[in-house]
């Protein structure tokens, strides 16, 4: 197979043309709000004051920012690793920054760049924050900087099939997955791949990379997961073929296990270096799970095709709960704040929604042994768990909480949305 020629420019900020928005115009509240014509400004200022002479309520305070409703669906979503600052891509190939507030009102779109041609399918920050990375249907790999949203530098052609998934390993080493199944790694100092590997037989839906740097994990859709060496710049192996698509994959328990979620809702766990065969499997009752986002070393989050985002303890393998849904919309993309206080997700229905995740850390897997619901419905572990009415959310509680002191008496031992299951 004929090498495919890899094209690096660097673009000039002055000739490329982005959607860069500027701040918006100050509002005038002599124009604004004038008197009507013919009547000047009220002499006496006291007068502006609420009748009681307080004055007028400031904005309200939110436990967590106002959804994010964008143009078109995103893909992808990535959190800025030191501010409140989040970065989109969407299927037109758009890339958006938005700075997100709990005071309500305070979102704000920081620059728009439609510099990709096709759907962009990952986005990704560098660890200071400075600069963005982007891959595309497009083949294209595109590095951003992160105050202006300008393109800085383009790898057109970067692979001979569109890109699906990226990973930023280190400054200046990343990784790309394509929908043909290669692998490549890059060093961006000289902007040539340094590995250049195809082992999978479908696309490359996701990677991960160990504390050391060292081993690259891949999932793929022919249902195995790759292990690839960097330092050595080799492929080490396969897995076992799982049933269905792997989607996603990441590392727990401090790096002993490694989870990949799949399209039949199974998350399959295997050792470290015993990557051939899984050493357990977990189904979830719930359709593909496409994306998996560690919480702690042993509670990750689950995004899925029916909308819900659930909260999962690893060994014992239980569903903790429901974050947050999306109702009825496939997730794209989970990510966390970087004081982890939110959880973001993106979804089908074109809305960036934020979940106050603050707690999860100290949940316990004996505090839910006891949750199963008359009605079937997994336990709320946040306020907008089921609903994002907030009046309504504190009534759910309390019905909760009464639940859970009955059921304490009668316990089920059995929970068919976390049980293990056996091969």
């Amino acid at each position: 197979m004929a090498a495919h020629t890899e094209h690096v420019e660097t673009v000039s900020t002055a000739t490329e043309t982005d959607k860069t928005e500027g701040p918006e115009p100050s509002r005038d509240p002599e124009t604004s709000d004038s008197e009507p014509a013919g009547q000047g400004p009220d002499p006496d200022p006291d007068e502006d004051e609420d009748e009681d002479g307080s004055e007028p309520p400031g904005p309200r305070i939110r436990d967590t920012p106002e959804d994010i409703r964008l143009e078109a669906i995103a893909n992808t979503v990535a959190l800025h690793p030191s501010r409140d600052l989040l970065v989109c891509g969407d299927v037109d190939g758009d890339v958006y920054a938005f700075s997100y507030s709990c005071t309500e009102g305070e979102n704000r779109e920081v620059w728009s760049s439609g510099h990709h041609l096709k759907s962009c399918r990952q986005v990704r920050f560098s660890e200071d924050g400075l600069k963005l990375y982007s891959v595309s249907r497009d083949k294209a790999v595109h590095l951003l900087d992160v105050e202006r949203g300008q393109l800085v530098t383009r790898i057109r052609g970067a692979h001979g099939a569109p890109i699906n998934s990226l990973l930023l390993v280190d400054e200046n080493i990343l990784a790309t997955g394509d929908d043909g199944g290669t692998l490549k790694v890059w060093d961006m100092r000289k902007g040539t791949a340094i590995m250049d590997l195809k082992h999978h037989e479908d696309y490359i839906s996701d990677i991960a990379v160990d504390q050391a740097k060292r081993i690259l994990l891949t999932a793929s859709g022919d249902g195995t997961m790759g292990v690839f060496n960097i330092k050595r710049r080799r492929f080490e192996l396969l897995s076992e073929y799982q049933s269905g698509d792997l989607t996603s994959v990441a590392l727990m328990k401090r790096g002993k296990k490694v989870v990949c979620g799949s399209s039949e809702g199974t998350i399959y766990i295997f050792n470290w270096n015993g990557f051939g065969a899984t050493s357990d499997r977990f189904a979830v009752k719930a359709e593909s799970l496409d994306c998996i986002l560690p919480i702690t070393d042993n509670i990750m989050c689950t995004a899925s095709m029916d909308g819900y985002i659930r909260a999962i303890n690893l060994l014992p393998n239980r569903v903790i709960g429901c974050i947050g849904q999306h109702v009825g919309e496939p997730i794209e993309e989970l990510a966390k704040s970087w004081d982890s206080r939110f959880l973001v997700s993106c979804a089908h229905d074109q809305l960036i929604k934020f979940w106050d995740i603050s707690s999860l850390p100290n949940a316990t897997v004996n505090e839910y042994r006891k949750r199963k619901k008359k009605d079937g419905r997994m336990k709320s572990l946040t306020k907008k768990a089921h609903g994002d009415n907030d009046f309504f959310s504190g009534l759910v509680e309390e019905t909760e909480k009464k639940e859970e002191e009955e059921e304490e008496e009668e316990e089920e031992e059995e929970d068919s949305d976390s049980d293990s299951g056996s091969d």
